[in-house]
Parts: C-alpha cells; structure tokens; sequence
C-alpha cells in the first residue's frame, strides 16, 4: 500500500557542537517566536480548512488537492521546526512547508 505522505529525517554526517549550546539557550527566541507565531496563525487556517474538507470528504468521498497540499504544508513546516529544536538539523527551518 503506497501512502500519500512518507516522513523521513536524514541523519546528518555531523553536527555541530556550538549549535546545540546556542539552540538550548536561544532556540525559543530565534526559532520559536517567528515560527511559533507563524505555525500558530497557519494552525487556525489548517484547522478551518480540515473543518471544510471533513465536509467535502463527506459529500464526494475524496479529499480535495488544494486542500491536502495545504496541511501537508503546515505538517512539513511543524516538522522542521521540531526537528531543528530537537536537535536532529542544523539547517535553520525554512518559513515554508516546502521539502
């Protein structure tokens, strides 16, 4: 069965050490404010969105293109974020639910 989503994080070769002290110190204020403000308004959006294709689902029994690609965007950014924040990327996250 072939899924319309895969996750996967790459493991990198290396990471850099003087990151982990700068992201566990100032990830909440370089990463999370910008992001967590942005996530949290694009969150409100998803959340309407989901709401309208729960009824377009029910009524045509598929869910709408536009509309997938747009939580999988959201999904893809929140991932990102999580990632770098936990440590797994040194890659700042992009302000895109782009890969």
């Amino acid at each position: 069965m072939s899924y319309p989503v895969n996750f996967q994080v790459d493991y990198p070769e290396k990471l850099s050490h003087g990151m982990v002290l700068v992201k566990a110190l100032f990830g909440w204020l370089y990463v999370g404010i910008p992001h967590g403000i942005a996530l949290w308004l694009y969150g409100i959006a998803v959340g309407v969105v989901l709401f309208i294709a729960f009824w377009a689902i029910l009524f045509t029994g598929k869910f709408p293109r536009g509309m997938f690609d747009f939580v999988v965007g959201y999904q893809r950014w929140t991932n990102n974020v999580t990632a770098y924040m936990c440590f797994m990327r040194d890659e700042y996250p992009p302000f895109s639910g782009s890969e």
